[in-house]
C-alpha cells in the first residue's frame, strides 16, 4: 500500500481546518503529499482591487485565480460566508409556513454556498502551500468556523423545524431525499441539540479548543517535517545513496546557506532513500531519531502537551454527548460502529503480523553479520538490511526498478488503467486554467459518452509549506445548480522523488503505489453524482476502499507492460523484473503491518480511555501500550503520536484502522476482477462504479459494497496478499 496508507501520512487524509457540516463534501481529504515552486496565497493586498472570491470567476471552469487572492481576501471571503450562511438559516427558521423537506431541508443543505467557495481552497493551499499569514489565518478562523457550525446545529428553532420533518416522514421523497433528511436530523443529535443550554455552551468550548489545537499541532508539524535538518560534512559519509539524491541533498544544503554540504529534511522523499540504501550505520541512526521524534523534541514545536490536551477534552466532548468514551462516539457514525469490532479486526492480524516481522529480523541478522556486526538489529537497521536480503533472496533491486518509473510515465499508466475499467478520458490544459503551483499539471476528464466529468490537478512534487504525507482534495466538489451538473475541481497532492540536475523523477514502487491510490480517491470524486451535501460523505472506514483497490492495478504485468518503461531506452520493463516484482512483492509486509497496526492501537488506546491522568504523557503511554502487545522493539508505530497527523489532526481521529478496515473491502473486491479472468472485467468495473464511486453516502457502506460484491468481504484476500496466510 501507499506511503499515505501504510507508510502514510494518509496515507493521511486529515485538514485540521473543518467545513462546517453543511459544507462538507463527498470525497474525504486524504489525507498522505507532493509539491514544487510555488504560485500560492500573495500576502500584499496591493496586488489586486477587488476580492475575487465574492464575484463570479470568469476563468475556464470557473477557477479561482489563485495567485490572485490575498490572505486577506480568504480573510473577508470566510467572514462574508458566515454571514451569509446566517442569514440563510435564519430565513428557514423565520418562516411561517409548516416544515416540510423543500422549505426546511433542501435549503438547509444549499446554504453556505460562498463560504464553502472560499474555504475549500484556501484549505487546499494552507496544506499544500502553506506560508506564515496562511497559517495565522487558519488558526485564527478556527474557532470561528467551530462556532459557526455549532451556532447552526444547536439553534434550538431550526432543530425543531428539521425534527418536525424527520417525524412526520413525508411520503413522496426520494431515496437520496430520505438519506439526506436522515442524515441533517442525525447531525443535529450528533452536534448536542438536545442538550441543555449549559452543555452547549460548554461543547462549542470544547469544539472551538479542540479545532485550535489541531491546527497548532498540524503547523508544528509541518515546521519539525520541514525545517529539521541532519547535515552530513563528508561524500564518503554517503556511500551507498544514489548519486540522484546526493545531488539534491546538496542542493538542499546550499539553500541551507550550507555549501558543500548535504542535507537532508524530513519529508519522505528527502530522508527514505538514506534509511534504505546508506551504509552508513550513524547517519541512519540520526535521520531514524529524527523522523520519529518530529513533535517530541522539545522547545516550541513540541506536540506532547497538545496531544495530551486533545485527548482530554475528546473524551470530555464524548462524555457531554453521552458516550463512554471518544472512539465510541467517533465509530457510532462509522461502519465498525463500536471499539470492539475494531479490536476484533485488527487482533486478527496482529499475530500472524508479528510473527512473520520476527521471520524477516532473522534475514536482517543475517544481512548483519556479513558486515561483522554481531549485535541485535535496530529500527534504523531495517530497511537498509531489509533492501539487502530481498535482493539476495530474490535477486531484486529496487534502484533498477525504478529505472522504469519515470513519474510522467506512471501517470500515463494510472490514466490508462482508468480508461480500461471507466472510459473515461484526459485532455492536459495547464496553460489553460489558473495554476497554483508552478509544476502542478492540470487535466479535463471526460467521460465515456465524451461529457465533461471533472477537472484534476496533479502535484507531486515536495516543497516547503506542503504537509508531509500523501492526500487528495478538492478546489470544488460535484454539486448541482440549475438542474445541471458541476464537476468538481480534485486534486492529487503527494511528495513524490522530484527530478535532479541530472536525473528524471524517477519513483519507488510504494511512490508508484501511492500514486495509483491518491488517484483512486480523485476517481471517487470524479464520479460522486448526487443533489444533496448532506449524502456526499461515505463512512470514514468505507472511503478508503476506492483509493486501495485502484493500487491493485499498479503491478499487474499488463498494465507495467503500457507504463513501464526505461527512463533512458524507452524499453518496456523485462518479464524477467516484472517476475522479481511480483516474487518479491509480499517480502516486509510483516514489518509494514506490525508498524502499520501498532499506530492504530494507539490511536484506539488513546481514544477508549474513560479517565486521562493530569499527568499523561503520550510517549510513555504509546511505549507501555505497545510493549504490552508484544511488539518487537525495533518496530516503532509507523507515527508516533506528536507525529501522528491522522488523529492528532483530526481527520481520523479513533479512525486510523480505516486503512486495514478498508483493505478488507479492496483485497476482495479486487478478487471480483480476479475471478473472471480479465482485470479489466467490463461488468465487474461497472458494478463497482454504480454501486461504489457514484452513490456518495446515499446508504451506509456495507450495503454499497454488497450490492457491488453480492455478499459480505472475507478476511482471506487480505491476509493472503499481505503474504501473512
Amino acid at each position: 500500500m501507499s506511503d499515505f496508507l501504510r507508510i502514510f501520512a494518509a496515507n493521511n487524509t486529515s485538514h485540521p481546518m473543518k467545513l462546517p457540516k453543511p459544507l462538507l463534501s463527498a470525497v474525504a481529504t486524504t489525507l498522505v503529499l507532493a509539491g514544487c515552486a510555488t504560485a500560492t496565497m500573495t500576502d500584499n493586498p496591493q496586488q489586486q482591487s477587488a476580492n475575487k472570491l465574492l464575484t463570479e470567476s470568469p476563468n475556464r471552469h470557473g477557477i479561482e485565480s489563485f495567485g490572485e487572492i490575498t490572505t486577506d481576501d480568504y480573510r473577508e471571503a470566510l467572514q462574508e460566508g458566515m454571514r451569509e450562511q446566517k442569514a440563510e438559516i435564519q430565513a428557514i427558521v423565520e418562516s411561517k409556513e409548516s416544515p416540510t423537506f423543500a422549505n426546511t431541508i433542501e435549503p438547509m443543505d444549499k446554504s453556505g454556498k460562498l463560504l464553502r467557495r472560499a474555504m475549500m481552497p484556501f484549505e487546499a493551499l494552507d496544506n499544500s502551500n502553506s506560508t506564515a499569514a496562511s497559517q495565522a489565518l487558519a488558526e485564527e478562523m478556527a474557532p470561528l468556523l467551530s462556532a459557526h457550525s455549532d451556532k447552526i446545529y444547536m439553534n434550538d428553532a431550526l432543530f425543531r423545524r428539521v425534527k418536525q420533518v424527520y417525524d412526520d416522514k413525508p411520503a413522496g421523497l426520494t431515496h437520496e431525499q430520505t438519506r439526506a433528511l436522515e442524515e441533517i436530523y442525525k447531525s443535529f443529535v450528533r452536534s448536542g441539540a438536545n442538550l441543555s443550554a449549559a452543555d452547549k455552551a460548554r461543547l462549542m468550548a470544547l469544539n472551538q479548543e479542540i479545532s485550535t489545537l489541531e491546527i497548532q499541532f498540524e503547523q508544528n508539524l509541518l515546521h519539525e517535517t520541514n525545517n529539521t535538518f541532519v547535515v552530513v560534512d563528508r561524500l564518503e559519509d554517503l556511500a551507498g545513496l544514489p548519486q540522484a539524491n546526493i545531488d539534491r541533498a546538496a542542493d538542499m544544503a546550499k539553500q541551507q546557506g550550507q555549501e558543500g554540504k548535504w542535507a537532508f529534511n524530513m519529508q519522505r522523499a528527502s530522508c527514505n532513500p538514506v534509511l534504505q540504501y546508506c551504509s552508513n550505520r550513524e547517519l541512519r541512526r540520526r535521520i531514524y531519531d529524527a523522523y520519529y521524534n518530529r513533535g517530541n523534541a522539545g522547545g516550541a514545536h513540541d506536540n506532547k502537551a497538545i496531544c495530551a490536551r486533545l485527548v482530554r477534552l475528546r473524551l470530555e466532548r464524548a462524555k457531554l454527548m453521552g458516550f463512554d468514551n471518544c472512539a465510541a462516539q467517533i465509530l457510532d457514525k462509522r461502519m465498525a460502529k463500536r471499539p470492539e469490532a475494531v479490536y476484533a479486526l485488527l487482533d486478527q492480524i496482529w499475530e500472524p503480523a508479528v510473527k512473520k516481522a520476527r521471520e524477516e529480523l532473522s534475514d536482517i541478522r543475517e544481512e548483519m553479520l556479513k558486515d561483522g556486526l554481531d549485535c541485535e538489529p535496530e529500527g534504523w537497521d531495517y530497511a537498509y538490511y531489509a533492501d539487502r536480503a530481498r535482493k539476495a533472496r530474490f535477486d531484486f533491486d529496487e534502484k533498477e526498478a525504478s529505472q522504469y518509473f519515470e513519474i510522467h510515465n506512471v501517470l500515463r499508466g494510472i490514466f490508462y488503467v482508468a480508461n480500461k475499467l471507466y472510459g473515461v478520458t484526459f485532455k492536459e490544459v495547464t496553460p489553460d486554467v489558473p495554476a497554483y503551483e508552478a509544476t502542478a499539471q492540470a487535466w479535463e476528464v471526460y467521460d465515456k459518452d465524451g461529457s465533461l466529468l471533472a477537472v484534476f490537478y496533479s502535484d507531486y512534487y515536495p516543497r516547503d509549506g506542503k504537509r508531509a504525507g500523501a492526500w487528495c482534495t478538492h478546489f470544488r466538489s460535484q454539486s448541482y445548480a440549475d438542474g445541471k451538473r458541476v464537476e468538481p475541481v480534485v486534486v492529487n497532492v503527494c511528495s513524490m522523488t522530484p527530478p535532479s540536475a541530472d536525473m528524471p523523477a524517477l519513483q519507488s514502487i510504494d511512490n508508484v503505489q501511492t500514486m495509483f491510490h491518491e488517484f483512486g480517491h480523485a476517481l471517487h470524486g470524479f464520479m460522486r453524482d448526487v443533489n444533496y451535501e448532506a449524502v456526499g460523505d461515505v463512512e470514514r472506514d468505507f472511503v478508503e476502499l476506492p483509493s486501495q483497490i485502484n493500487e491493485h492495478w499498479a503491478m499487474e504485468p499488463e498494465v507495467l507492460a503500457v507504463y513501464a518503461k526505461h527512463y533512458k531506452t524507452g524499453e518496456v520493463m523485462p518479464e524477467a523484473l516484472v517476475s522479481k516484482i511480483e516474487e518479491s512483492g509480499k517480502y516486509g509486509q510483516g514489518f509494514a503491518t506490525v508498524e502499520y497496526l501498532a499506530a492504530s492501537y494507539v490511536d484506539m488506546d488513546l481514544h477508549t480511555l474513560t479517565s486521562v491522568p493530569d499527568d499523561l504523557d503520550v510517549m510513555q503511554f504509546e511505549e507501555e501500550k505497545m510493549a504490552a502487545r508484544g511488539i518487537p522493539r525495533q518496530i516503532l508505530p509507523r507515527y508516533r503520536v506528536t507525529n501522528f497527523s491522522h488523529t492528532m489532526g483530526g481527520g481520523y481521529t479513533a479512525g486510523y484502522y480505516s486503512y486495514i478496515w478498508a483493505e478488507v473491502l479492496d483485497a476482495d473486491g479486487f478478487e471480483a476482477f480476479k475471478e473472471t479472468g480479465d482485470i479489466f472485467n467490463q461488468e465487474v468495473a461497472d458494478r463497482f462504479r454504480r454501486y461504489v464511486l457514484t452513490p456518495g453516502g446515499i446508504d451506509d457502506g456495507m450495503t454499497m459494497y454488497k450490492r457491488f460484491r453480492g455478499a459480505e468481504p472475507k478476511i482471506d484476500a487480505l491476509l493472503k496478499g499481505r503474504g501473512l496466510k
